[in-house]
């Protein structure tokens, strides 16, 4: 008896239907990929506590629910969401001001710390630790109008090359937390910076680069005065130090400046460690997550024993405490945006 075979020609009604078939299911996969709100993150815990806490927070039927005008999330921003090494890069910016500035201060040839920073010695001129640093950054950083800074931070913003690596200081941006604070927003969380570095330096380039409007940027700052001038009032800045937002003034000035306490906090060094110690301790669902510098290759590899973003007790805690703790060799395809 013979069997009847199904056509197998390209127009046969078994060849459309395969078709049909693999169209689907090619439809359904890249329907999938599209939807991974966080393409940049491996598919490892630290990118599945992140989305299990969003999914449990945003769920109006799940015990750890919070409403939106509770969904704060404060992120440091030195090492957090960018490069910090070899220095902090409102250094790098504070030594290439003194530069910029030396032909009308003849005297900082024989001065330090800017006599170091001139003949390209930084470990000169930071010998002198941070009263050192406070002179540079007073001498670059106030005697001009906050418009006047303000230009000056955006031209270097956009300029400005990393010596190791020949991005823009921009560009040195992390692509996985950048896709981190879009995917917050998108869930209804205000996404606020908390960093030591200078509140009017951020603020001029955190809404382009990250969605962070200036109003929603905390940092360290020097003192202000309102002046009236005959061009009209100008808010002058001065060479005095007002506010470190560091350590134990993170959580400070968060609750000044925001009023509530976050449910969820990121940083990467023991200077975030009080900042994920206050968010922590609150009552309902909260979330701490630490950037850990595990990759030499393509960023840098550093913790307990660096200069810069030192990591030590924030990582002991981190590990008791069980908070999320991001290793970048291996949570993250991708460190900086692709070209």
């Amino acid at each position: 008896m013979n069997m009847i075979q199904p056509e197998t020609g390209s127009g046969t009604p078994a060849a459309r239907l395969l078709f049909v078939l693999l169209a689907i299911l090619f439809a359904v996969v890249t329907t999938a990929c599209s939807n991974d709100p966080l393409p940049s993150w491996n598919d490892t815990k630290s990118k599945n506590d992140i989305i299990n806490f969003v999914e449990k927070v945003t769920s109006k039927d799940n015990i750890g629910y919070v409403a939106p005008t509770e969904r704060i999330a404060v992120f440091d921003n030195d090492g957090t969401l960018w490069s910090e090494q070899p220095l902090y890069f409102q250094a790098i910016y504070t030594f290439d001001r003194v530069m910029a500035m030396a032909p009308q201060h003849p005297e900082w040839k024989d001065q330090e710390p800017f006599a170091s920073v001139l003949k390209g010695d930084i470990n000169g001129a930071l010998s002198g630790g941070e009263i050192a640093l406070l002179e540079l950054a007073m001498a670059t950083h106030a005697g001009m109008t906050i418009e006047e800074f303000a230009d000056q931070v955006r031209d270097w913003i956009t300029t400005a090359r990393h010596p190791e690596t020949g991005r823009l200081y921009k560009e040195m941006v992390y692509l996985p937390m950048l896709e981190l604070l879009d995917y917050l927003r998108a869930n209804q969380f205000k996404t606020f910076i908390a960093s030591g570095g200078g509140i009017e330096f951020m603020r001029v380039f955190a809404e382009e680069v990250y969605g962070v409007p200036p109003e929603q940027v905390i940092g360290s700052s020097i003192k202000t005065k309102f002046e009236m001038r005959d061009d009209g009032p100008v808010i002058l800045r001065l060479p005095e130090l007002n506010f470190i937002d560091d350590k134990e003034g993170k959580p400070v000035a968060i609750n000044q400046y925001i009023g509530r306490r976050p449910v969820a906090a990121f940083g990467n060094s023991d200077g975030d460690l009080q900042m994920l110690q206050w968010t922590a301790a609150a009552e309902g669902a909260r979330f701490c997550l630490i950037v850990h510098h595990t990759d030499a290759e393509r960023e840098w590899a550093y913790d307990r024993l660096s200069h810069v973003g030192k990591l030590n007790k924030a990582l002991d805690e981190a590990q008791n405490r069980g908070w999320t703790i991001v290793d970048i060799k291996k949570d993250w395809k991708h460190v900086y945006p692709l070209n």
